[in-house]
C-alpha cells in the first residue's frame, strides 16, 4: 500500500486551522486519499489536528507533477482517530464544496485516476 500524503509546513505556518496543504506525487497515493463515493468528491487528509464533522477547512492541493495548486474548500464529513481499527491513518475527509473550484477539482483528480477508479484496492478512508 501507498504511504500516505503528508500535509506540508505551509499547512502549519498558515495558522489558521481550517488551511490545509496537501502534497501528492504518486498515482497510488491519489487512490488512497480520493473520496469518489462522497457526492461531489472529496479528499482524505493526514492530520493530527482536532476537526469535528461539518467544519469548514480550505485546501491546496498539489497533485502529481502539475505545477499549478488547486485551491478549494469544502467540509469534514470523516474523521479517522488516532489509534483507529486496522492502523488507519488518523485524519479527515472534506467533501469538495458544491461550487465551480469543487468541480474543478473532482475532475482533475478522476482524470488523473482514469480507470483506478474501479479498482478494489483498500484506501485510507474504505
Amino acid at each position: 500500500m501507498a504511504e500516505a500524503p503528508k500535509p506540508t509546513p505551509a499547512a502549519a505556518a498558515a495558522g489558521r486551522p481550517g488551511v490545509l496543504s496537501l502534497s501528492i506525487k504518486e498515482k497510488a497515493a491519489l487512490f488512497a486519499a480520493y473520496m469518489p463515493f462522497v457526492k461531489g468528491g472529496g479528499m482524505f487528509i493526514p492530520t493530527s489536528r482536532p476537526y469535528k464533522i461539518g467544519d469548514e477547512v480550505f485546501m491546496l492541493l498539489s497533485l502529481m507533477d502539475d505545477p499549478a495548486r488547486i485551491a478549494v474548500s469544502g467540509h469534514v464529513v470523516w474523521i479517522t482517530p488516532q489509534g483507529a481499527h486496522g492502523n488507519r491513518t488518523q485524519g479527515i475527509g472534506v467533501q469538495f464544496s458544491s461550487n465551480e473550484a469543487g468541480g474543478q477539482a473532482r475532475a482533475k483528480i478522476e482524470v488523473l485516476l482514469g480507470g483506478a477508479l474501479q479498482s478494489t484496492r483498500t484506501t485510507h478512508t474504505m
